[in-house]
């Protein structure tokens, strides 16, 4: 874990753990499409959580369910085991709104999905711009999946 002191994080340390994660259909970032923003991020330190509330490109986006994998796996990364993670998109902005809302709430099913060798490699591509040290595992990792290894 990159942070075991939570009382230290604030919304703009989240956004930095965040605003590098790539884009899947687009070659920008988070941060650069606006899909957050330091403002989009609440931090709880009695309640030891998290939430991240994130807008899609378009409201039509078929990739909104890897943007909120990726947000949790990066924050799964870098917070401490004992905080909560709550990940959704802003209210209004897409048009299966509810639909992907209770499947990131849903630990099961983001667990199921991150267990999906495809869907895996999808997101940890997501995530070599937030975590530039694993690149060369991640690919590594990739090829070995994709090859049935």
């Amino acid at each position: 874990m990159e942070n075991d002191n939570e009382e230290n994080l604030s919304q703009e340390d989240i956004y930095n753990l965040l605003k590098y994660i790539n884009d899947p259909e687009y070659p920008q970032t988070l941060e650069e499409l606006n899909i957050i923003s330091p403002e989009s991020i609440e931090c709880n330190y009695e309640k030891k959580t998290v939430t991240v509330t994130f807008t899609p490109t378009v409201p039509h986006c078929s990739m909104c369910m890897i943007l909120g994998l990726s947000i949790i796996s990066r924050l799964r990364q870098a917070l401490p085991l004992k905080t909560k993670i709550f990940v959704k998109i802003y209210p209004g902005s897409h048009k299966d709104e509810e639909s992907v809302n209770k499947q990131l709430a849903d630990k099961e099913r983001v667990a199921a999905a991150m267990e999906n060798p495809r869907l895996g490699a999808v997101v940890r591509k997501c995530l070599v711009g937030a975590d530039k040290d694993n690149i060369l595992e991640w690919a590594k990792l990739d090829h070995d999946i994709l090859a049935g290894e």
